[in-house]
């Protein structure tokens, strides 16, 4: 059925005219919406802040790149972490230590994609003689969600479309130069309308003959 279709997809052609970055989908009814595609290419232009969080031994920022969506998009959900000076949080794979970890709840009409972490730093530990990867400064913590595209979904709808609530939290534990803190977890919450999609015809005068 869906032989010979143009797959949709974007290019990102730099000043001068070389390709940088390519994003297409293998799913037709699967695709990235324009602001996720800036929220990945320039974190800093591409998100709307939701939430800002004080949390212990650190701020969250929680932020997506679009508000509202259609079935079949994919948008972007970003936890950006500030720590102050001197303190770091533990990268995933970390051994013997509670790693940072974004935990979102799951909704069946949201499919979940794998979160994506920043490359960690290597810290020695001499105390102990021991190498571990951490996070510091601030860095963000990126998710995909991707909006169901059947047509039992499109049809619960209605024309004004659902409000999603996606929650979910944030573990971590902090260290200092001194102390490492208890394993903490922090709720995070974000909110999407989904509508409809727009299956009116056009009007006859602009139909292709």
């Amino acid at each position: 059925m869906q032989k010979g279709f143009a797959r949709p997809g974007y290019f990102f052609i730099d000043p001068n005219g070389i390709i940088r970055e390519k994003f297409f989908e293998a799913k037709y009814r699967e695709r990235l919406t324009g602001n996720s595609i800036i929220s990945k290419l320039f974190p800093e232009l591409g998100q709307e802040v939701t939430e800002t969080v004080e949390a212990p031994h650190l701020q969250l920022v929680l932020e997506q790149s679009d508000p509202i969506s259609v079935p079949g998009t994919r948008i972007t959900l970003v936890a950006e972490v500030r720590l102050p000076p001197d303190v770091h949080v533990y990268a995933p794979g970390t051994q013997s230590y509670k790693p940072i970890k974004l935990v979102i709840d799951t909704i069946p009409q949201l499919e979940l994609k794998p979160a994506v972490y920043p490359q960690p730093k290597t810290l020695y530990l001499p105390a102990i003689k021991e190498k571990v990867p951490v996070f510091d400064g601030t860095f963000r913590i990126s998710q995909d969600v991707k909006v169901a595209s059947s047509s039992e979904f499109w049809g619960s709808l209605g024309k004004d479309g659902k409000i999603f609530t996606i929650t979910g939290k944030l573990d971590y534990q902090a260290c200092d130069k001194a102390i490492c803190y208890l394993p903490t977890s922090v709720p995070v919450k974000w909110q999407l309308q989904v509508f409809p999609l727009d299956r009116a015809r056009a009007p006859v005068d602009i139909r292709h003959k």
